[in-house]
């Protein structure tokens, strides 16, 4: 096959196809599933969060599929409230965590020899520490624990991993010709920044955001069942497992289903991710 046959529109087409893997689907099904549970919710639920409509720990049933819970209230839609509590955690964990790790890691791609080797080492040492343990710091030294603090103290914990990956990417682009280039025909460092660094370095930034907001979530369920998340009556599904360890072997069902709604949210983030790798990846071609 020549060059000009493999640059033609229905061999990229084809390309990109192959690239759509069944890991990208199965990702999109099980964070779709999320998603619109997480949307019903803001106009509708099986029963209102804070009724206590059924008996206490009952079984599954038509009435309750998830059973209740040791309050009487509905599990199922306890669950679901679950879904946006940690779909927000996510989102804005990862919002904070990119604004303040692509500014930061931008800045240490231009400076100085001296301040971009101070700004290496202080990133290496914030990232030796455990997210968890970051963010618990940073709540700790809140007044209270809350939804938006859980959020911040994330997102100021993922930054730095966010910030040191943006480094070495912005670093890398300024190493090439067409940089030099467009320095040369008058285009200023921000206009740089713009056309020729971002969009080179968004592909891998977006794979990693992908992954940072499973990790968001893993940690802002830890950080509930910690007591230092979401207070009641915010249903996370870290505080579900912290009041259902007490009743595990009566009504196991009140772990289980809050355990597999977090790890079928996080797998479906890792599947979308690697299949969004697949798709960002330029070096990744059709087999022939």
């Amino acid at each position: 096959m020549s060059a000009a046959e493999e640059l033609t529109p229905a061999t990229v087409s084809s390309e990109r196809k192959s690239r759509w893997s069944p890991t990208l689907t199965i990702g999109l099904i099980l964070v779709g599933i999320h998603v619109v549970l997480a949307l019903l919710t803001l106009f509708w639920t099986p029963y209102d969060p804070a009724s206590m409509t059924g008996g206490r720990l009952e079984p599954p049933s038509f009435a309750h599929w998830v059973g209740t819970d040791r309050l009487g209230r509905d599990f199922f839609t306890q669950i679901m409230i679950g879904s946006r509590i940690a779909l927000i955690v996510g989102a804005g964990a990862v919002a904070i965590g990119a604004a303040i790790g692509v500014t930061i890691g931008l800045l240490a791609a231009f400076a100085t020899r001296l301040l971009d080797d101070a700004l290496a080492a202080t990133l290496d040492i914030l990232i030796a520490f455990p997210t968890l343990l970051l963010a618990m710091l940073v709540v700790a030294a809140s007044d209270s624990a809350s939804l938006w603090t859980a959020i911040l103290a994330l997102g100021i914990a993922m930054s730095a991993i966010v910030a040191r990956l943006t480094r070495i990417l912005a670093k890398r682009v300024l190493q090439n010709d067409y940089i030099t280039a467009s320095r040369t025909s008058g285009t200023s460092w921000p206009g740089v920044v713009v056309r020729h660094v971002l969009p080179n370095i968004w592909p891998t930034l977006s794979v990693n955001f992908a992954l940072q907001f499973g990790i968001a979530v893993i940690a802002e369920a830890s950080l509930s069942y910690l007591g230092l998340g979401a207070p009641p009556p915010n249903a996370s599904w870290g505080r579900l497992l912290q009041e259902a360890q007490g009743t595990v072997y009566t009504a196991p069902i009140g772990a289980i289903a809050p355990g597999i709604a977090l790890v079928t949210l996080v797998i479906g983030i890792n599947l979308l991710a690697d299949g969004l790798r697949d798709i960002g990846d330029p070096t990744r071609r059709v087999s022939r």
